[in-house]
């Protein structure tokens, strides 16, 4: 950890939010950025992320991005930030938008955990009904187009080439996907979860091939997790690459059209943090339509995606009983996680009829 007596480092202006510990990270800055430490630090959390916490820093007269892991209760290896941090540092040179990476700390003495900073990005992240609703109904849709024109264009990085070739082990990728996620439900079980079992299992014994794995995935990509501008259409940049790996791209897709098929279609989800009811009810495209648009500017076949829906359930309602369980124990920053757990059973129920195939 960094001398707390480093001259350079200055004395924090205001309360520090939760989750930070400003005067060390001031001190530290001092060392390994000097440029951001001179002048006072003040930070605030940005609302809406719902696993990893981010935060704004004002410092050495400029405005950058803290990312660190959730407070108290943690699954390690879902809040990764030197693979964040390395992933986004890869991708910067391709056609993928991504914030310039700045600094990564693995010490958790600094701030209690380990973090990355990397540069604020001008755009929104358009995660509820209050903000898409005045949009007119053509930028609803190329705003959707060009989400999916992105996740094609990072389905189309060659790992290789921007130094990620051992990023992942693409090998039974999906299988151990489900056995992730598996074991992730049984360190965040609180409370009985009606056929959650019974969709783990029904994964489990009908694993696909995965003829394209080996792509970069981003494990978590939906419309929430962009930057985007609609003056013009443009995804600004991608944000939240905890789950990255390299894996079957399908994983993408399928865990995509679970947030805009299954709960953009529910009343569960009006309101939610995880997914304020964005897709077709909120005069967005259809998952079908947004299929096309991906299998049109990407090689992988996309074929029947049962499964890969099933899966998405399955990650996420595990993802959301995770949320609620550091909810009730007073984990969580921000407004709206005591309804997290209400989405559970819906997608336990259709990540059921998605691998039965109905």
């Amino acid at each position: 950890m960094t001398d707390p007596g480093v001259e350079a480092a200055q004395t924090p202006a205001g309360p520090a939010p939760r989750g930070l510990e400003l005067d060390r990270l001031a001190a530290y800055l001092a060392t390994h950025r000097p440029e951001l430490a001179a002048g006072p630090l003040s930070a605030r959390l940005i609302a809406g992320g719902k696993s990893n916490l981010t935060y704004l820093l004002r410092c050495g007269g400029r405005e950058v991005v803290l990312r660190r892991p959730p407070l108290g209760h943690v699954l390690a290896t879902a809040h990764d930030m030197a693979r964040e941090h390395r992933v986004i540092s890869a991708l910067a040179p391709t056609e993928v938008p991504v914030p310039r990476a700045l600094l990564l700390c693995p010490d958790d003495d600094v701030i209690g955990a380990p973090f990355y900073l990397m540069e604020k990005v001008d755009g929104v992240v358009y995660r509820s009904r209050s903000q898409t609703d005045p949009l007119t109904d053509g930028q609803r849709r190329d705003l959707a187009m060009a989400m999916m024109d992105t996740l094609a264009a990072l389905h189309t990085v060659d790992p290789a080439t921007v130094g990620l070739a051992d990023f992942g082990r693409p090998e039974g990728y999906l299988a151990r996907q489900v056995r992730r996620w598996a074991g992730q439900l049984d360190r965040s079980r609180s409370r009985p979860l009606p056929g959650i079992d019974e969709l783990r299992d029904a994964l489990a014994g009908s694993v696909p091939e995965g003829a394209d794995a080996g792509r970069i995935v981003h494990g978590d990509y939906r419309l929430d997790n962009l930057l985007a501008a609609v003056d013009p259409v443009a995804v600004r940049a991608v944000l939240d690459w905890e789950m990255a790996t390299l894996g079957d791209p399908l994983a993408d897709l399928g865990l995509l059209l679970t947030y805009w098929d299954v709960l953009g279609d529910s009343d569960a989800a009006d309101g939610n943090p995880v997914a304020d009811g964005l897709g077709p009810r909120a005069g967005f495209p259809t998952g079908a339509e947004l299929l096309d648009r991906y299998a049109g500017r990407s090689d992988v076949d996309v074929g029947p995606l049962h499964w890969h829906v099933a899966l998405g359930c399955f990650k996420l309602a595990v993802i959301c009983e995770g949320i609620h369980y550091r909810h009730t124990l007073g984990q969580t920053l921000g407004g709206g996680f005591e309804r997290i757990g209400e989405l559970v059973a819906l997608l336990v129920e259709h990540g059921l009829h998605a691998a039965r195939g109905t």
